[in-house]
């Protein structure tokens, strides 16, 4: 694949769709507007781009308006800023952006607020607005975010693809004596040469006993012959994430190891059959432990075994819904994005994770990225 022509970005008429079908949903549920934070959310329906910090900067969607909610100082940064159309309302570093909310939104009606606003704009709203008048709109938000655009799933296709060869450019760096920082470097280095601005957006390198541990060791670690090795990486296209892991060895494999990675594939491929329309999340979950059990690993998330959920959703936030995890009925639906990584772990001894993202389309699972193929070879 050429990387030198990314995806079609977001579009505006895309983001006026996605506030469209909020409005409708707000106004289902007796909302008198919705408080979005600078959040993923606020990129999500309008374009803007903040990082949040202890001023609120955010945007207050009502039936009829779009307003942004800004420090004053912080006005003409926003305006340079890509974004939807929409009033600006500002505060001065003296004024409590709260009540800037609760006068736009007036004296009556319900506020549904972004559930990844900090707790602090909560209790500043509750003062102002009354918390009879707040909700939580987690709900209302994820529900239309849970399924992906075509737009979406083609930037994220391009992003795993993107991922997957900086794996590949790794695989091939790996020898005796090389250390996992410089393993680390090398990802960020080549992600950024490809294209993605911001590099690596997380990288874990693992070696030997340490890929037991899910999210890596402390510390610096150097590859020795015949360890294992577990590198999970991703970046970000446009705003949406790449999520891959491989493990492996570079060369023949021992039994042992062979033995377990072959379980662990069977595992993420039992994830893979289960994931059809309308089938709860947690049956994936479910379906990965069943064959840990067939071979005597577990039960449930006792090691060795699968210590963690089978897999997470993806999008603008690296983790979100849809998770599969049991308990989790949620069914599933086409344009749902989530991982496949029932992860082995054999405490002391290694882990194998091989985590691949499964897209749902109108006849079932299709994978962004064709799985591992062996255990001394990572790449199909």
């Amino acid at each position: 694949m050429s990387f030198s022509t990314p995806p079609e970005a977001i579009t505006d008429a895309e983001r006026q769709l996605r506030l469209v079908r909020l409005r409708e949903d707000m106004q289902a549920g007796g909302f008198a507007g919705v408080l979005l934070g600078s959040t993923e959310s606020l990129r999500y329906f309008t374009g803007l781009e903040w990082h949040q910090s202890e001023r609120l900067l955010g945007a207050l969607v009502t039936p009829s308006g779009l307003i942004y909610i800004v420090p004053a100082f912080e006005r003409s940064r926003v305006e340079t800023l890509p974004h939807l159309p929409g009033e600006i309302a500002t505060w001065e570093e003296e004024q409590n952006p709260a009540a800037l909310v609760a006068s736009l939104l007036g004296p009556k009606g319900r506020l549904a607020l972004d559930d990844a606003l900090p707790l602090f704009s909560f209790h500043a709203l509750a003062a102002r607005v009354g918390i009879d008048r707040l909700a939580d709109g987690g709900r209302l938000i994820r529900n239309l975010r849970l399924c992906k655009s075509p737009a979406e799933i083609a930037i994220i296709q391009y992003a795993m693809e993107l991922t997957l060869e900086v794996q590949k450019r790794a695989h091939a760096m790996m020898k005796p004596g090389i250390r996992a920082s410089d393993v680390v470097r090398y990802i960020d280095e080549q992600h950024r040469a490809l294209g993605a601005a911001g590099g690596s957006t997380f990288c874990i390198v693992s070696f030997g006993t340490a890929t037991a541990l899910p999210h890596g060791a402390e510390g610096d670690q150097t590859l020795a012959a015949g360890d294992v090795i577990l590198v999970d990486t991703g970046t970000r296209i446009d705003g949406y994430h790449s999520d891959l892991t491989r493990t492996y060895v570079l060369d023949e494999p021992d039994a042992e190891f062979a033995r377990a990675w072959a379980i662990e594939r069977k595992a993420q491929q039992a994830v893979f059959d289960a994931a059809t329309i309308g089938a709860p999340c947690h049956r994936l979950d479910d379906a990965a432990r069943a064959v840990l059990a067939r071979h005597g690993l577990g039960p449930d998330y006792n090691l060795p075994g699968l210590p963690h959920r089978a897999g997470h959703g993806l999008g603008l936030e690296i983790h979100e819904e849809p998770y599969l995890v049991r308990g989790n009925t949620v069914p599933l639906a086409e344009g749902m994005c989530f991982s496949n990584e029932p992860m082995l772990v054999f405490p002391d001894r290694f882990g194998i994770r091989l985590e691949d993202h499964i897209h749902m389309t109108g006849d079932g699972p299709a994978w962004f990225t064709q799985p591992a193929k062996g255990p001394a070879e990572p790449f199909a």
